[in-house]
């Protein structure tokens, strides 16, 4: 089976599985973020384990990734994936496919000394894709795609955050 033939097989199970009984996909996805030394994180997800760091000129090790990259990475990788799995299922083949995610910021707001919000004031992609289909199936399955994107709506959309905290009184 070519690898096209997985994914769509892949993606209309989980779809019917989903439809038939919807509590099947739902869920609570959890990510354990310890902050270590000065200011690197050392992050656990399931078998996942990453780092998150500063730049020096921002006062941390610069031994990982931002968070910014992070979640730029997060909202690009989506993206790819989902453009991969929507074409997989119109059966549009992709030749290749480059998705650049760019945001505009103003460390003001983040730093306390402007009245600007701290996160991005825009955020762009630009999709770049090469595929052999009628252009309007290629826009069918971005369009398709976008509009099922789960780090798309987390970017677009106000979503309900909360925090919650338990304070540990270290003993001396």
């Amino acid at each position: 089976m070519e690898r096209a033939d997985t994914i769509k097989t892949a993606f209309e199970r989980n779809a019917k599985a989903i439809s038939l009984r919807p509590s099947v996909g739902q869920g609570t996805a959890k990510t354990r973020v310890t902050l270590r030394d000065g200011l690197t994180c050392e992050v656990e997800d399931g078998p996942w384990k990453m780092a998150v760091d500063l730049s020096i000129k921002s006062g941390g090790d610069a031994q990982a990734p931002d968070p910014g990259v992070y979640g730029r990475t997060a909202l690009g990788s989506c993206l790819a994936i989902g453009y991969a799995m929507w074409a997989a299922k119109r059966g549009v083949t992709i030749n290749s496919l480059v998705v650049e995610v760019q945001a505009d910021y103003d460390s003001g707001g983040s730093h306390g000394v402007t009245d600007v919000p701290p996160g991005y004031r825009q955020v762009r992609y630009i999709v770049t894709i090469d595929s052999d289909a009628p252009e309007a199936d290629v826009m069918r399955v971005l369009d398709d795609a976008d509009a099922h994107s789960a780090y798309r709506d987390v970017f677009t959309r106000a979503i309900d955050l909360r925090r919650e905290v338990r304070v540990a009184a270290t003993k001396r």
